[in-house]
This record gives structure tokens, sequence and C-alpha cells, in this order.
């Protein structure tokens, strides 16, 4: 299977995507703020889409939108942040543009499909280095803020008297959700990036209380789906998103038996 070149840049983007997506996910279901980052996603569509009207990189359109609207949903009241309602509205409205700009550019119906559902299979040497960047910016931004972030999502009133800005880690937190969604989506598509961003990080809430074991396990667990979802791949030639959403479901259901968490 390594033998071929396209597979061993699978494998690399997957390791990459799923290392950052574990981490960032387990402090994104923590907040309970994963529908935000699944509108992301779908805004993250229509930056790719109108990327291709400018000519340049999908990934850059995806990276700019999701980020824009990630530190616009981070700075807005807390209350207004987290109905759903209001988020979905942006999201649909978000697609509905996404749409349009395909509707201008039907050359690149392809490339469309392969966002909305991944094509792991297609990335290509420079898109594993742009991943990379993308993933140690991330992780780098999470690892200055995990104090803080940690202290605002488990105690936010203590921590806002302590003087931790809420709004502004809110801001800060869901930016780098921007870049970790902006990674995900060459992977397994903006359609299912709760996949790696979400499934990973709720089963290790599951299984472990402590936080440093939990980012850790969410992390491992994360890769063990993107690889195993490659190689199933390979043996059966089905997609590779449908495997890796199809084991990041088992692990979860496997998670919540009541004997997994005794043993946890």
């Amino acid at each position: 299977m390594l033998d071929y070149g396209f597979m061993r840049n699978a494998f690399a983007a997957a390791a990459i995507v799923a290392l950052v997506a574990g981490p960032v996910g387990y402090f994104l279901v923590l907040r309970g703020q994963t529908f935000a980052g699944h509108a992301l996603a779908h805004i993250g569509f229509t930056g790719a889409t109108g990327a291709f009207l400018l000519g340049i990189p999908p990934l850059w359109g995806l990276l700019g939108m999701t980020l824009a609207a990630g530190l616009a949903i981070g700075v807005l009241d807390e209350e207004l942040a987290q109905r759903d309602v209001a988020i979905g509205l942006v999201l649909a409205l978000a697609l509905g543009f996404g749409f349009l700009f395909l509707h201008f550019v039907t050359s690149f119906a392809t490339q469309a499909t392969s966002l909305l559902f991944g094509n792991v299979l297609a990335v290509d040497r420079a898109t594993v280095w742009s991943l990379l960047a993308l993933a140690v910016a991330a992780l780098a931004a999470l690892a200055a803020i995990a104090r803080p972030l940690l202290f605002a999502s488990l105690q936010p009133e203590l921590a806002e008297a302590r003087g931790v800005s809420l709004r502004l880690i809110a801001a800060l937190f869901l930016a780098i959700v921007a870049f970790a969604t902006a990674a995900a989506a060459q992977i397994v598509g903006v359609l299912l990036v709760f996949t790696l961003m979400v499934g990973p990080a709720a089963a290790a809430l599951r299984l472990t209380r402590r936080v440093g074991a939990g980012v850790l396990l969410a992390a491992a667990l994360a890769l063990l789906q993107a690889w195993g979802g490659l190689a199933l791949a390979y043996e059966t030639d089905w997609p590779t998103s449908f495997w890796i959403a199809a084991l990041s479901a088992l692990v979860y259901a496997a998670a919540r038996l009541p004997a997994a968490r005794r043993a946890a």
C-alpha cells in the first residue's frame, strides 16, 4: 500500500490533520461549541468556491473565510454566539452563496465535490506541507492559550472575576478552530468535519475525566480512525471519508458502553 506515492501523501496528510483535530476538538466539545465548529466548515465552503472565482488556491479561501467567521462568532455576545438558530441560518446562507459561486464556475464542480466530501487520495506533496504549517500554527496557538481556555471553559464566572477576558479567549479559540477546520476539510470534506473534530474528542471525554489524558486520547483516536479509514478504503475501494466516519461512530458508540466507562 505504501509503495504508492499518493498513499504516502495521504497517510502523512491524515496524520497531520488528525493530530491537530483531536486536541482542538476536545476543547470544542468541552465548551459545547460543536455546532459553531460545524458552521465554520460550511462557511469555509463559501470561501473555497469564492477562491475558485478569484483564481487562487481553494485552501486559502477556505482558511480565510473560516478564520474571519471564527473571529466574528467569538467576539459576539456569548448568548448570541450559542444560539443554534442564528448559527444555523448563517451556515445555510453560506452554503447558498457557495452554490451560487459554483453557478459561475461550473468547470470546478469536481473540485467542489472534493471540498464537500473530501478526497485525501488527491493530496499532493505541496498540500501536505501546507497542512503541516496550519497544524503547527494551530497547535502552538492552542498551547499558548490552553490554561486560560480551560479555566474559561470550566469556570467562566470565576475566570472572568480573575481577569480572564472570555470574549478574547472565545475569539482566539474559534480562530484556532478555523485553522483545524480548514485542515480537516482537506481530508473528510466540509460536510464531515465532525468526523475528525468531534467524534474522537467526544469519545475521549467519555473515557477519561483528566484533561491531559483526554487531549492525548482524542489525538490518538483521531489518528487511528484516519489511518484505519485509509487502509480500509485501499482494501475495499470504498470512499475514505465513509470509513473514517464509520470508525468515528463505532468508537464513540463503544465509549458509551458502561464497561468502557468503568474501565476508564
